[in-house]
């Protein structure tokens, strides 16, 4: 594939959940980040025809999405007066592959204790059996069992946004669970 060529049918698959942690780190609103990734999407394909290559393909969305977190806060200030936005920027590929690696997963734990551990997989397992069907069946397909976008949107007839929306939702009621029932 040519450095410059862009492959917009894979953006939900493969940079959705980055861009979502992105943003609602910097708005702290899920349902506003979700705007906000959804925008950037619709920018890239608007835009798409200016890419030239130099970057890749998850760091020009990158690009796009503060631009977009930006736009997010001018327009809230500018209904609150004058305020100064800072967005600190940076070219640097290596901060996003950092931050991506270094998230704490809510879903592993760092310590030995086995009991715990155990203890923890039964309240995961007993929150996923609370999710609506729908959302558990996307959950363990694409978590558990790890199959493609592709594959678990072909399985229930669905599109690849919805898909994502329907993880996000499942990871949002799972943690409110385990929240309740387990930390």
């Amino acid at each position: 594939m040519p450095e410059h060529q862009l492959q917009p049918e894979k953006w939900v698959d493969n940079y959705a959940d980055y861009l979502f942690n992105y943003a609602v780190g910097r708005v702290s609103d899920s349902e506003l980040a979700k705007d906000l990734v959804q925008e950037t999407f619709i920018a890239g394909l608007n835009s798409a025809k200016n890419f030239k290559g130099d970057a890749a393909e998850r760091t020009w969305l990158i690009a796009i999405l503060k631009r977009k977190v930006i736009d997010q806060y001018r327009k809230q200030n500018s209904k609150k007066g004058k305020a100064e936005v800072r967005i600190s920027y940076t070219n640097d590929e290596a901060e996003g592959d950092w931050l991506e690696e270094n998230v704490a997963d809510p879903f592993i734990m760092g310590g030995d204790d086995k009991l715990e551990n155990k203890e923890l997989g039964l309240a995961i397992e007993g929150c996923i059996d609370k999710l609506p069907r729908k959302q558990a069946d996307v959950f363990k397909m694409k978590t558990i069992q790890g199959m493609s976008t592709e594959d678990i949107c072909n399985v229930l007839e669905i599109n690849p946004s919805n898909l994502w929306v329907i993880i996000h939702r499942a990871r949002t009621a799972l943690m409110g669970c385990l929240n309740e029932s387990w930390f």
